[in-house]
């Protein structure tokens, strides 16, 4: 199977990006949060590809990093999860955000994404669990100490209302700033204030 593509960006769109190499241009499905991050086009990018093979389509979905593409892999083993699901997960929510909210249970958060009902969000956790905490960009602050802090800080934001990946970001981003673990009062000021 193809690695990666590296190439001039010919074509690229918020679902896909067209990669010219060596004469023939490669059609790349990309997560939505990818676009953002490819240079203009007519400047080299490279892509790190999952090819998926079914009965009826031959896809190529490509990502920019090699961590995005494994763990999408991963994504699509799951029983009910196919690549459209895969890449709607990883491109809504940062790899770090998904893999926290997999390895917390946190099923309220993954069923905001969309197509993400609570039946596959508990069953991506059920055959998840393990796997997403070993991911080289698995938050490792959060999977310790933090990690009770950081869910009790979540659902307080989330029962004052918060959008529940709003009040993610804003909490991790409260408790990557601390020098020294806050309690959970100033932990839920200090991430209002990112609001």
């Amino acid at each position: 199977m193809i690695e990666y593509i590296k190439g001039l960006l010919t074509e690229s769109s918020p679902n896909h990006a067209v990669i010219e190499s060596h004469g023939i241009g490669y059609k790349l499905l990309i997560p939505l949060n990818n676009y953002s991050k490819l240079p203009q086009q007519g400047k080299e990018t490279l892509l790190y590809v999952s090819t998926v093979i079914r009965e009826d389509a031959h896809k190529s979905y490509g990502f920019c990093n090699r961590t995005e593409r494994d763990f999408f892999e991963k994504l699509i083993d799951v029983s009910g999860i196919g690549p459209k699901t895969g890449l709607a997960l990883i491109g809504h929510m940062d790899l770090s955000d998904l893999q926290l909210a997999i390895s917390q249970s946190n099923v309220t958060l993954l069923s905001k994404v969309p197509g993400i009902g609570k039946k596959t969000a508990e069953r991506l956790i059920v055959e998840l669990k393990d796997k997403a905490s070993k991911l080289p960009d698995a938050p490792a602050t959060f999977m310790n100490e933090k990690k009770d802090l950081f869910s009790d800080a979540l659902s307080a934001l989330v029962n004052l209302g918060y959008h529940p990946l709003q009040a993610q970001k804003a909490v991790k981003e409260v408790l990557n700033n601390s020098s020294e673990q806050p309690d959970l009062a100033s932990v839920i000021t200090s991430a209002l204030r990112q609001f």
